[in-house]
């Protein structure tokens, strides 16, 4: 678990998490600042690294403490916390590459500090993708955004990106690479022997054969059609305005939308405290709470957990997954 924005809601949103998963785990190792979760009420046991962690989990909250410059004042974020933000990512990513813990899981940052101390990724899916580019990683290639709750998977094809931008982001091959991330994911991550996916069209009602927008024919169409040769289950461009209703959910086990909103209103508008947001396609497991770093209730006691509990239980589950599909 990395600590997040220290001004954020993190450090009382880990020190909830602990309190409610202590006895029946899965245990986790926090990489960030020590007295800032001591701060938030957690009883911190410091480590050098993550193999005491497990053992230390019932009793206290294990760290591994590299602090930052100057104390975090909750709800009052500053760029001095930046590189050291970035460094706790940094080393988790590493450690889960080494093999020394099963997952990833990053509790919320916050942009728009983090560029003001020379961060050059749009967030933590483009950063981790990046950190972990040279490692093997089995089928193809991430990352790829995946949001989940209850019954509803979404997967991005353009993640962080002005609306403007997105048509002319979108390509055959962009979609198409997510097609066969996401149904790589689905076998391995998550179990689903043959996977079915949906594919969103970008215009009202998918272009209406070309009435209002031709992206649909000229892209999203012979995408499909290409993952379809290949013998993914996959089906589109279809509207988006009745994709996520829940006669439609049953219909499928994933649907790749186009573009940000499209993706994160209707998993929010389902269960706007459990979604969980998964990095597909890398070598490691990578999971984060389905919400932002709320400075404006940050130390107020008004954070909920769930999101982050969550993430929690997904990662471990994945990293199970693996673990016993490596071993099989």
């Amino acid at each position: 678990m990395t600590l997040g924005d220290p001004a954020g809601i993190g450090p009382e949103i880990i020190t909830a998490a602990w309190r409610t998963l202590r006895d029946s785990g899965p245990a986790f190792v926090v990489i960030g600042d020590a007295a800032c979760l001591e701060a938030a009420g957690a009883p911190a046991q410091r480590l050098s690294r993550a193999a005491g962690a497990e053992a230390a989990f019932g009793a206290a909250l294990p760290v591994i403490d590299l602090p930052l410059p100057q104390r975090a004042t909750p709800g009052a974020p500053s760029p001095l916390a930046g590189p050291s933000i970035v460094r706790w990512i940094e080393a988790a990513v590493s450690l889960a590459l080494a093999g020394d813990i099963g997952a990833v899981v990053t509790a919320p940052i916050a942009k728009a500090s983090l560029y003001e101390s020379g961060f050059a990724f749009p967030g933590h899916t483009e950063f981790v993708g990046e950190l972990t580019r040279n490692a093997p990683t089995p089928g193809a290639r991430g990352p790829v955004m995946m949001l989940t709750a209850q019954d509803l998977r979404v997967a991005l094809v353009t993640i962080h990106e002005p609306l403007a931008r997105v048509p002319h982001l979108l390509t055959q091959e962009r979609i198409a690479l997510s097609g066969r991330v996401l149904a790589e994911a689905l076998r391995r991550d998550f179990g689903i022997e043959r996977p079915r996916i949906a594919v969103a069209g970008l215009n009202p009602h998918a272009g209406e054969s070309g009435a209002i927008g031709d992206e649909e024919a000229r892209i999203v169409a012979p995408a499909v059609a290409t993952l379809r040769a290949e013998g993914i289950d996959v089906r589109g461009p279809l509207p988006a305005d009745s994709l996520f209703h829940a006669a439609a959910r049953v219909t499928y086990d994933a649907a790749l939308c186009l573009y940000h909103d499209q993706a994160l209103i209707p998993v929010k508008m389902l269960d706007f405290w459990g979604g969980v947001n998964v990095t597909l396609g890398l070598p490691i497991v990578r999971t984060s709470p389905d919400h932002g770093t709320a400075f404006d209730i940050a130390g107020k006691g008004l954070a909920r957990p769930d999101s982050l509990i969550a993430a929690l239980r997904l990662a471990a589950e994945i990293a199970e997954r693996r673990r016993a599909t490596a071993l099989a």
